[in-house]
């Protein structure tokens, strides 16, 4: 049966040096997946490493389902057990199909896994090295294939999704601006320092539902604002402004000058250049929280009511999502 285990129960194994044969990391929040696939390595003591612990990276030419079994199988060497960390798993658990697009795939080096070779995978899954710890770090998997099917059956999977509940959950915005916020709060506590609420709010919205947006914008803050006691709005302002002045919040730029035409265009290119609506939507609703007019009741509840029905429409594929935010903020231009 799967088992689809918690980080803390994987940690409890390694404390007791117990641990499953193989792991499949998986997820989009890559500062826990790396503390966890760390955690894993220290079940190698560190003057055998050298002969116990090895790293590939199945993006790199020559690493192949083939090798990493053949990395997997090789005995350990003085200690009681030997590790194998694959990073980029994507590669061999997700790869691009060939048909369309193969061509430029081709052209950028990124070949397709040569056929049948995920059997030799698959074999080893189900019949894995006991004195061997594969771990497989992936940023998604394609669930259809039969070596997926073989990880559900014989390894322990751990999901990281950030601010999402999972893969491909419908992402609660509200929540997740909550979660985002208190990371904020805990990475400026831990560096023994405080932010103002609306600081904190500020570099949540802005991040969406992008956890590695979110710890970048954070540790760039915390450079920034060192030995500050209290981080202001206004230095996040500055450490985000440079990059965002002429995407991210142009849009919101637009609405309060209610150019409705800049506002669309804005839009418009923050979308072809890959913005996520979900993000964007955040940006908004903070943008009506925290900036729209105060003095004009009759603008902020209909502001309110459009924000809450898109966010509706979103979440139960209620239209096309490029649709939904340019009625938004139409509206929102009044």
């Amino acid at each position: 049966m799967p088992r689809h285990d918690a980080p803390a129960t994987v940690r409890h194994q390694i404390a007791a040096r117990t641990p499953e044969p193989i792991y499949l990391i998986v997820g989009d929040d890559e500062a826990e997946m790396s503390r966890l696939t760390s955690d894993i390595s220290n079940l190698v003591e560190d003057e055998l490493r050298a002969f116990n612990l090895e790293r590939l990276y199945a993006n790199e030419k020559g690493v192949t389902p083939s090798t990493i079994v053949e990395a997997a199988r090789t005995m350990p060497m003085l200690g009681d057990r030997r590790v194998v960390i694959v990073l980029r798993a994507e590669r061999i658990l997700k790869p691009k199909r060939k048909g369309k697009g193969s061509e430029d795939a081709a052209a950028a080096g990124d070949e397709e896994e040569p056929p049948g070779d995920l059997d030799v995978l698959e074999e080893y899954v189900k019949r894995p090295e006991p004195l061997t710890t594969l771990v497989l770090v992936a940023a998604d998997v394609d669930r259809q294939r039969k070596v997926y099917k073989a990880l559900q059956k014989h390894a322990t999977i751990v999901e990281f999704w950030g601010l999402r509940a999972s893969r491909d959950g419908r992402v609660d915005l509200r929540e997740a601006a909550r979660e985002a916020e208190q990371l904020v709060r805990k990475a400026v506590l831990d560096s023994g320092q405080q932010i103002d609420a609306p600081a904190a709010k500020l570099i949540a919205y802005r991040a969406g539902v992008d956890i590695a947006r979110l710890r970048g914008d954070v540790e760039r803050l915390l450079l920034y604002a060192a030995g500050k006691p209290k981080i202001s709005l206004q230095d996040v302002e500055e450490v985000v402004s440079g990059e965002t002045t002429q995407d991210d919040w142009a849009v919101t730029n637009a609405i309060s000058r209610g150019d409705t035409a800049e506002a669309l265009r804005q839009l418009g290119m923050a979308l072809d250049a890959g913005g996520v609506s979900y993000q964007i939507l955040g940006q908004l609703a903070w943008f009506v929280r925290e900036r729209f007019p105060a003095g004009d009741p009759r603008r902020i509840r209909p502001a309110v009511e459009a924000l809450f029905r898109t966010d509706l429409d979103l979440k139960s594929s209620g239209g096309d999502p490029r649709v939904l935010l340019e009625r938004l903020v139409v509206e929102l231009c009044g």
